[in-house]
């Protein structure tokens, strides 16, 4: 559940950046043990990027919010001010959980945020805590990171030799997450983060909170909400994920989701002519379901000595789902492979796993895991587990048969503390949520079900392919979303953009 940004951002021709300024913080009602923290003056120095002005700052935070006193860690924040006359600040997520929202505002403006938006706010990215140049969490070498992503398990898939071996991976994986993390794993939840969020608010002197999320960003700001109905300012949640499912609901769905949209490339790519499948859907469908087996009973050697399996060859499929975009690199993996060739299926991998040239660009993997560990539920019901299963390979054919396997939250060395429910963030206003219809990660039904809980919940539907659904090309949406973020206008009902 990752979205991962691909443009650069631009500052509108002519635009002058204004000083760098510092606002008086909000500390209106906040209890006396956390006035430290929100008191804080933020120290802003410049971290121009790509020919765009940005400033950057650290803000401190509890490391424990239910007791501020027992430590403290550090969040990372940027910010790209309003080349206009500011309305105020607007923070955003670009998903994950652990993708780098610094990161995705430095390299990624344009992609975030349309121009007017970038004119009228001060856009703001943060690294959540536990990511990236926040406080972070922090687990294997590059050298060990590649085995546990890449290596080829030695026994059978699905034998008992195979759970075995995954779970002793996972094992390890957490064990060094643990040791190399210096305490934080407990309190890396999307709770804490989202009360990190108010207190970036306040010190950068916001009386509401104006948050623009994507995927995972949209349940951390429904939680914000919830939390702080009162703080609440124009939220927009991109590609919701529904805080009322299960842990084993998501896989289910998300099963679905990529498989619909593997169905959607695949039919595109017999249509264009150079598709290194022929026939029927069905029957191409099944030829890319053959390559896997094929490639998970004889792995293709990569250059570098890597080994592609069916595991990684997955992940190169899905990488390439997020977006239409990507899908001529998926038709170039996909025929190469069946050359024997896995280049091009290893680009998109690393692409994923944020790799290149042997080294981890961030820690978005681990951080990912982290979250995930801490916010569901471990859930031991078998009976749920094998209705999932046995959902998946009647609507997820192709993909299925890679898709389950050991928990690794079982092993986590903390138990979770999230709750799985309703998210209504009852007196927060109207809240904006876009879904699009065959988006794969976050399936559209997840954004139906969340517009439905929140209190004021109003849903942009975006009829099309790819992950999230504003800042992508149609007009309908960013006209939707920009009008409530610039003029405060809500749409009368649910929005329809074909």
């Amino acid at each position: 559940m990752m979205l991962s940004g691909c443009l650069y951002s631009m500052i509108p021709e002519g635009a002058q950046p204004r000083p760098s300024v510092t606002n008086t913080p909000d500390t209106e009602g906040v209890p006396a043990e956390l006035l430290p923290f929100y008191e804080q003056t933020l120290e802003w120095t410049a971290c121009d990027r790509g020919g765009a002005t940005f400033d950057c700052t650290y803000v401190t935070a509890p490391l424990d919010w239910e007791n501020p006193g027992d430590g403290e860690i550090r969040l990372s924040v940027v910010r790209h001010q309003a080349s206009g006359t500011p309305v105020g600040s607007l923070l955003t997520n670009p998903g994950g959980p652990g993708a780098s929202g610094r990161d995705f505002i430095l390299d990624n403006l344009s992609y975030a945020v349309s121009a007017d938006l970038a004119d009228a706010y001060d856009v703001i990215g943060f690294d959540p805590r536990g990511v990236g140049d926040s406080t972070a969490v922090r687990c294997f070498d590059a050298a060990s990171m590649d085995a546990y992503l890449y290596d080829i398990p030695a026994a059978p898939r699905g034998t008992d030799e195979w759970e075995a071996e995954l779970t002793e991976r996972n094992k390890a994986f957490a064990e060094a997450c643990d040791a190399n993390s210096d305490g934080i794993l407990p309190f890396i939840t999307t709770v804490n983060s989202a009360r990190d969020m108010d207190l970036i608010r306040a010190v950068l002197g916001d009386k509401q909170l104006n948050y623009l999320g994507y995927s995972y960003g949209t349940f951390l700001g429904a939680t914000y909400a919830n939390l702080y109905p009162e703080k609440a300012g124009r939220l927009v949640l991109d590609g919701a994920i529904d805080p009322a499912v299960s842990g084993i609901e998501v896989g289910t769905t998300q099963a679905l989701g990529f498989e619909s949209a593997l169905r959607a490339y695949m039919q595109d790519c017999l249509d264009s002519g150079s598709c290194p499948f022929n026939g029927t859907l069905d029957e191409a469908m099944a030829d890319l379901g053959a390559l896997l087996a094929a490639v998970d009973r004889t792995p293709l050697e990569n250059g570098d000595g890597r080994m592609l399996g069916a595991d990684s060859l997955m992940t190169a499929i899905i990488a390439a789902l997020y977006s239409a975009d990507s899908w001529p690199y998926l038709t170039q993996a996909l025929d190469e492979a069946l050359q024997g060739d896995p280049y091009t299926a290893f680009v998109l991998a690393d692409f994923y796993n944020a790799r290149e040239d042997g080294a981890y660009l961030d820690n978005s993997s681990e951080a990912f895991r982290a979250y995930n560990c801490m916010d569901y539920p471990v859930e031991d019901d078998q009976a749920a587990q094998d209705a999932a299963d046995a959902k998946i390979a009647e609507g997820a054919p192709t993909i299925a048969p890679y898709w389950s396997g050991p928990d690794p939250c079982e092993v986590w060395p903390y138990p979770p503390t999230g709750t799985r429910g309703e998210i209504h963030a009852a007196g927060a206003g109207p809240i904006l949520v876009v879904g699009t219809t065959n988006d794969p990660a976050t399936p559209y039904e997840w954004s139906v079900s969340l517009a439905d809980q929140l209190e004021e919940g109003v849903l942009i539907t975006r009829v099309g392919e790819g992950h999230t659904g504003y800042n992508k090309g149609n007009s309908c949406v960013d006209s939707a979303v920009d009008a409530y973020f610039l003029d405060d206008t809500v749409p009368s009902g649910d929005v329809k953009c074909e």
